[in-house]
């Protein structure tokens, strides 16, 4: 069976980019029973209420919602369990001085996917936005989606 070669996008979390300022960013891999990898290649996944933890100097990702694989048999997964992720001793190290320097902070995994076909989770430090965070968050794509707009037109009107 030829190996997969590329990226694959199974699930986002928009919300988090809403929600957190995001810091440094990490793949990491994800430890994955049979099923789950078949739920996934299926494009099932939701990253809405994820988050991850440091626990015993091991990263744990809790609240994915990976559904149960649809032909399974009685091995099936359960869809909300927490799941390992595989990063080396230095990243722990790191992304646990991140977390602990301030209160507000915490690991949002960003999306999964699929490279070079192993299973990838992407994982931030995000720091949490307040609601005046958000407005003018929203007021800055705003801003810039209409300055856009505008060059565009004046572009497309002096090339006649």
């Amino acid at each position: 069976m030829p190996r997969e070669k590329g990226e694959k996008m199974i699930a986002r979390n928009k919300k988090a980019l809403h929600d957190y300022s995001i810091g440094e960013r990490l793949e990491a891999g994800i430890v994955l029973t049979g099923t789950e990898v078949k739920s996934l290649r299926d494009g099932r996944a939701s990253l809405v209420d994820a988050f991850a933890t440091i626990d015993d100097n091991e990263v744990w990702l809790r609240n994915a919602n990976i559904p149960e694989y649809t032909l399974g048999t009685w091995r099936n997964h359960s869809a909300m369990r927490k799941r390992k992720l595989l990063l080396h001793r230095q990243e722990i190290k790191r992304l646990e001085r991140a977390l602990g320097d301030s209160g507000g902070r915490t690991l949002v995994p960003l999306s999964i996917y699929f490279k070079d076909g192993k299973a990838k989770v992407e994982i931030a430090v995000g720091t949490g936005k307040r609601e005046w965070d958000k407005r003018q968050t929203i007021r800055e794509r705003d801003m810039n989606r209409e300055a856009e707009r505008d060059l565009a037109d004046r572009n497309r009107r002096h090339r006649h």
